[in-house]
C-alpha cells in the first residue's frame, strides 16, 4: 500500500488555483491508486484539513496555494467527512468532489443538439436526496449546480456556504457541451448563490444563475435554491383542460398587473397568498374566464412592468417564493379560472450580473448588432440562430405550462421578433439570405416553440402579439404558420378606440373604422384586446378616451363594452376598466378602488358582470369566433344613425343580436331585420347611468310579427337608447 500522494504537477495545481482547470474533479477528491486512496481539497483560507471515515483520521498536508493533500490507508474510495479548521474550532462537511456528474450523456447528447425539452430539469440548481452508506446518517442530501457556458475558461460556484469565496468550489466542464457542473452536499432549499465565469478575455463575472428556480429579492441579484415541496389540487381542471379546444370555448380576459392591482397600506406589494385570496374572488365574481398576468418573471426594474426579464425560469420573488405562485394559479383552477402569463422572448434586460455575454461572449445575444440590439427599448435580442439558445427559450415555454400548469402564454412583441428591419432604419440591418427582411432563425423558433408546447401539454394555447399583417400566424406549424393559437386584433383596436373618440355627430364620417374589422375577423383566431398599453403614457383611461360629459363618458365605455363582448374573437380587459377607472394606469400605485363608492362606476362592473355571465351562456357568442358562419351582419351601413346591428350563431343554439348605438339620441322604432321569425328577450341593455343589471332578461320579448319569410329575415321595431348597446337573443 503506498503512503505517497498520486502526483500532480504544479502547472496543474496552479491552474486549479487560478480557476481555470476545466476539470477539478481529476485533481480534487479521492484517487485510487497502487492500493490507497489519495484525497486532495482545496480550501484556501484553512489552517488544517482532516479527512474522517471508518479507518480513522487522516490529516492532510498542504501542498500548494490553497491545495491539500493526503493518502488514506484503504485500497478502494470510502465514503468520507472533511474536518476543516480556519484557526478556530473545526468545522465538518462532505467532499463535493467525490460526486459522480448529474448530468447523463442523454442529457448532455440532448443539450449539444437544443432539443433538451425539460432543460430545467438539468441546469440550474436542484436538491438532490441520495443513500449513501458509510456516510454518517446514511445518506446524502446536496444540491447540483449546472451552468451552459461555453466559451469559459472556468466557472465556480460562489454562496451563502463557501463566504460567497468561489475558489472552493470550481465546477467541472461535461465533455463538448459547454456544461460546467458541480454537486455540493449539504446544501438545500433557500441557498443564495452566483457563478463566477471566468471568459476567454481573462476577466471574472458573477452572473445570476439563467435556470434559477428562485431568486433573491430585489435590488440583492443572486439566485436561490429552491426545493418544491407543493401538492396541487386542479386535478379536475386540468383533465377538462386538456380535453376542449380553446379556440371553441368562452374566453373572457382580465389582464392584470399584481404588482399595482392591490397594495397594502404601506403600499407595499401584496404577496402570492393575499392573490390567491382576493385576486381569486374578485375575477371569479365578475365571471372572467381566465386572468393574463403581466410578466412574473423575475425582473430587476418594477417600472419596466415585467418586460426586461433576468431570470426566466424565477417567480418574482417580490411577491414570495414559487410554490406561493403555484398556490395563485392553483386557487384560480379551483375557482374555474384559466391563467395566460405574458412571456418575453424577444429581447432580455442588459443588466451585467444577468444574461448579458454570460460567458464573456455575446451568449444569449445575437453577436450582430444589427439583429442584437433592440435600440427602442434598450435590451438586447436573443440569437435565435443558436440551436442552444432557442432550446434554452421554448424549454422555458414548456416550464411555465408543465411546472406552474399555466393554460397559455401570451408572447410579447412578435412583430419585433419577424422583422429585420423592425424599429430600424435604412442601413441599420441586413436582409436575409433570400433578401428579404424577415427572420427567418425567429419564424423557426417561433415554430419550434409552438410546436413543442402543443404536443407536450394538451390544452393550453399561445397568443400572439402580432401588429402586423404577417400571414397565417395562427396556421399551424405543419401547414407553414407560426403556430399560435390566437393573435392579438390590433388592427380591431386601434379602429374601434378611433371611432369612439370623435363626438357622436361626427362618428358618421367614421363609420368603416368600426365596420372594416369585419373584412378580416376570419383570417386569423382573434383575441380584442384593450390593454395595459392602451392606458398609459399619456393615452389616459378608457374613460377618459371617450367623449363628452361624464354621462356620455360613462354611457360610451358601456356601449363600447357591449358591442366588444358581442364582436368576434375572445375579450381582453385590462384592469381598471371595468370600473370605469377614471385616472391613467400608474405601476407604483394601486387602482382607484374607492371608485367603487360610487353608483355610476359599480355600474360598471356591475355591466362587466352581466356581460362575461350572458357571454359564457350564450354559445352563439363564442362557439364560431373562428368562422363566418358565426356572424352575419342585420344593418351595417346605417352612418347615418351611428348604429350597428349583427347576428352571432352557432348550431343547434339560439341566436344573438346585438345592436349598438353610437350616436347621442335614442332610436325608438328603430327597424331591425331580424335572422328568423319568433320570440327575442332582450338579456342585455347598457343604458342607465346606475347599471346594476337588476333588469337583465326581465325585459320582456321582441316578436317578428311578418309574415311568410321563405329564408327572408323578420322585421321587428325596436327602441334603441342613446349611447348603449343591446343584446337580443332568440328563445329557444
Amino acid at each position: 500500500m503506498s503512503t505517497t500522494a498520486k502526483p500532480v504537477s504544479h502547472d496543474e495545481l496552479d491552474q486549479l488555483v487560478r480557476g481555470e482547470h476545466g476539470h477539478p474533479h481529476a485533481v480534487l477528491g479521492p484517487h485510487p491508486h497502487d492500493g490507497a486512496v489519495t484525497v486532495r481539497v482545496l480550501r484556501p483560507l484553512a489552517s488544517s484539513v482532516t479527512v474522517c471515515g471508518e479507518w480513522g483520521e487522516t490529516p492532510l498536508d498542504h501542498e500548494h496555494h490553497g491545495v491539500w493533500v493526503g493518502v488514506l490507508p484503504v485500497a478502494e474510495v470510502p465514503a468520507y467527512t472533511l474536518s476543516v479548521s480556519y484557526e478556530g474550532e473545526p468545522w465538518d462537511s462532505d467532499d463535493p468532489y467525490r460526486f459522480l456528474p448529474t448530468l447523463g450523456e442523454m442529457d448532455l447528447h440532448l443539450i449539444n443538439e437544443g432539443r433538451h425539452e425539460q432543460l430545467w430539469t438539468v441546469l440550474g440548481a436542484h436538491v438532490h436526496h441520495y443513500d449513501a452508506p458509510g456516510t454518517p446518517g446514511g445518506s446524502v442530501t446536496g444540491t447540483s449546480f449546472a451552468v451552459w457556458a461555453p466559451a469559459a475558461r472556468g466557472v465556480r460556484v460562489k454562496a451563502d456556504f463557501n463566504s460567497w469565496d468561489g475558489r472552493e468550489h470550481p465546477m467541472r466542464q461535461l465533455g463538448t457541451s459547454g456544461v460546467w457542473e458541480l454537486f455540493v452536499p449539504d446544501v438545500g432549499s433557500g441557498t443564495s448563490y452566483k457563478f463566477a465565469v471566468l471568459g476567454p478575455d481573462g476577466q471574472w463575472r458573477d452572473k445570476a444563475d439563467p435556470m434559477a428556480a428562485w431568486a433573491e429579492k430585489p435590488a440583492s441579484t443572486a439566485s436561490r435554491v429552491f426545493e418544491s415541496s407543493y401538492t396541487w389540487g386542479d386535478d379536475a381542471w386540468m383533465t377538462a383542460r386538456a380535453e376542449k379546444a380553446a379556440i371553441e370555448a368562452p374566453m373572457s380576459v382580465y389582464e392584470v398587473h399584481l404588482a399595482s392591482w392591490k397594495k397594502n397600506y404601506d403600499q407595499s406589494m401584496w404577496s402570492w397568498e393575499q392573490m390567491a385570496d382576493d385576486l381569486v374572488a374578485y375575477v371569479s365574481d365578475l365571471g372572467f374566464t381566465h386572468v393574463e398576468m403581466m410578466p412574473v418573471m423575475q425582473h430587476p426594474f418594477g417600472g419596466s412592468w415585467g418586460y426586461h426579464v433576468t431570470s426566466y425560469f424565477a417567480p418574482d420573488a417580490r411577491f414570495g417564493d414559487p410554490d406561493g405562485f403555484r398556490l395563485l394559479v392553483d386557487r384560480l383552477h379551483q375557482a374555474g379560472v384559466g391563467v395566460i402569463l405574458d412571456w418575453v422572448p424577444g429581447h432580455f434586460a442588459t443588466d451585467e450580473w444577468a444574461l448579458a455575454r454570460f460567458d464573456g461572449t455575446p451568449l444569449y445575444e445575437d453577436p450582430n448588432p444589427q439583429r442584437g440590439w433592440h435600440k427602442e427599448w434598450g435590451s438586447h435580442i436573443f440569437n435565435f440562430g443558436r440551436r442552444e439558445v432557442r432550446n434554452f427559450l421554448y424549454a422555458n415555454a414548456v416550464y411555465w405550462c408543465e411546472e406552474f400548469h399555466a393554460d397559455g402564454l401570451r408572447v410579447d412583441g412578435v412583430a419585433s421578433m419577424l422583422y429585420l428591419d423592425y424599429s430600424r432604419e435604412e442601413g441599420e440591418w441586413s436582409p436575409n439570405i433570400h433578401g428579404g427582411r424577415e427572420n427567418l432563425e425567429a419564424v423557426q423558433f417561433l415554430q419550434e416553440m409552438n410546436a413543442t408546447v402543443y404536443r407536450r401539454v394538451p390544452g393550453v394555447v399561445t397568443i400572439a402579439e402580432e401588429s402586423t399583417s404577417w400571414p397565417g400566424v395562427t396556421r399551424p406549424t405543419e401547414h407553414d404558420g407560426l403556430g399560435f393559437g390566437f393573435k392579438w386584433n390590433m388592427g380591431w383596436m386601434n379602429d374601434s378606440l378611433a371611432y369612439m373618440a370623435n363626438d357622436p355627430v361626427h362618428r358618421a364620417y367614421h363609420h368603416g373604422e368600426m365596420t372594416f374589422s369585419l373584412v378580416y375577423a376570419f383570417s386569423e383566431n382573434y383575441v380584442l384586446p384593450i390593454s395595459h398599453d392602451e392606458v398609459v403614457h399619456g393615452k389616459g383611461s378608457m374613460l377618459r378616451k371617450m367623449p363628452g360629459d361624464r354621462w356620455q363618458q360613462l354611457a360610451n365605455l358601456r356601449a363600447y363594452l357591449g358591442y366588444m363582448w358581442a364582436h368576434p374573437g375572445k375579450q381582453l380587459l385590462f384592469m381598471g376598466t371595468e370600473m370605469g377607472q377614471e385616472s391613467e394606469w400608474a405601476e407604483a400605485r394601486e387602482l382607484d378602488w374607492w371608485l367603487l363608492e360610487h353608483p355610476e362606476h359599480r355600474g360598471v362592473q356591475s355591466l362587466v358582470r352581466d356581460l362575461n355571465r350572458t357571454y359564457a351562456d350564450t354559445a352563439a357568442l363564442w362557439a364560431r369566433d373562428h368562422s363566418p358562419e358565426g356572424f352575419m351582419w342585420l344593418d351595417g351601413n346605417d352612418a347615418g344613425r351611428n348604429t350597428f346591428s349583427f347576428v352571432r350563431r352557432a348550431p343547434g343554439e339560439p341566436d344573438l343580436v346585438c345592436v349598438s348605438n353610437f350616436s347621442a339620441v335614442p332610436h325608438h322604432g328603430y327597424r331591425l331585420a331580424l335572422p328568423s321569425v319568433g320570440e327575442w328577450d332582450e338579456v342585455l341593455n347598457t343604458d342607465a347611468e346606475g347599471y346594476t343589471g337588476s333588469g337583465v332578461g326581465n325585459y320582456g320579448a321582441v316578436t317578428a310579427v311578418e309574415g311568410e319569410h321563405h329564408g327572408q329575415p323578420a322585421h321587428a321595431e325596436i327602441s334603441v337608447p342613446p349611447l348603449a348597446t343591446v343584446w337580443l337573443r332568440a328563445r329557444a
